[in-house]
């Protein structure tokens, strides 16, 4: 009801960060304003692991890219896609690193997952599981809400996963992954660009090369070479299809607050 009110106001643009669904509704409200409208949306974020890489160290670097700040984060790595040659040992690292993080209350200094920002999101994550599960996924830690009060919910990582399933296609917005065995670079790119979505993508390789030819094919507004889930002042962020409208940081995300005007000048 508030942000509908703001809508109403008589506004010189709309810059709006959140869900899909809710930016749809605001640039249908603005549209007959005709007024900019720049919208930070959602992303289905996929990561890619070649077979040149050190699959321990990629697997604790992806744990904290998937589950930092419990995945409540628009460019939280939500989907992995690792080459066969490493799967197993990159699958070792990664569990053992999330079995590590400490879950409890936020203000302790050792946790590293807290409650989730919304109630509703438990019941999303448990549905995303159970659809995964239902159709061939393996379980391999978590999957549940935690038995503590409040919001909480295990960390969860998932095997054997495929598009059928909601959690590789679906926004999770939590502490979830989908976790899937690929034979090379030409599956990860179809698989990276099968989505809705196109906030970031991620590869890690030895080969830069390499993984530029890989996500110069995945259709995002940014791409990460052995890093991810980060953002930086400097460089603009933006996103393609369901991720968004415009760009904020860097001079594209300045530029976006202001409005040109010419002003032409004679002497008299």
């Amino acid at each position: 009801d508030v942000g509908a009110a703001l809508l109403e106001q008589p506004i010189d643009a709309v810059f709006f960060t959140g869900s899909h669904p809710t930016g749809v509704r605001i640039a249908q409200a603005t549209a007959a304003k005709l007024i900019p409208t720049q919208l930070e949306l959602g992303g289905k974020d996929p990561a890619y692991v070649t077979e040149d890489v050190d699959p321990a160290a990629a697997g604790a670097a992806l744990a904290d890219g998937a589950f930092y700040n419990n995945g409540q984060s628009c460019c939280a790595v939500e989907r992995i896609y690792v080459h066969t040659d490493v799967y197993d040992a990159f699958l070792e690292s990664f569990l053992k690193t999330v079995s590590g993080f400490k879950m409890g209350e936020p203000n302790d200094e050792g946790t590293y997952f807290g409650p989730l920002t919304r109630e509703a999101q438990v019941a999303e994550l448990g549905r995303q599981v159970d659809d995964a599960v239902t159709k061939g996924a393996t379980l391999r830690m978590g999957g549940k809400a935690a038995n503590r009060p409040g919001w909480y919910f295990e960390p969860t990582v998932l095997t054997e996963v495929d598009h059928r399933m909601s959690v590789m296609r679906d926004e999770s917005f939590g502490p979830i992954i989908g976790i899937q065995r690929v034979s090379g670079d030409d599956e990860a790119v179809d698989l990276m660009a099968d989505t809705a979505y196109g906030l970031t993508a991620a590869v890690y390789s030895r080969d830069r090369k390499r993984a530029a030819q890989v996500l110069v094919k995945v259709p995002t507004g940014t791409a990460y070479w052995n890093c991810c889930d980060r953002v930086s002042p400097r460089l603009p962020w933006s996103g393609v299809g369901h991720s968004g409208l415009g760009a904020t940081l860097g001079l594209e995300g300045i530029r976006a607050f202001l409005r040109p005007r010419a002003w032409h000048l004679r002497t008299p």
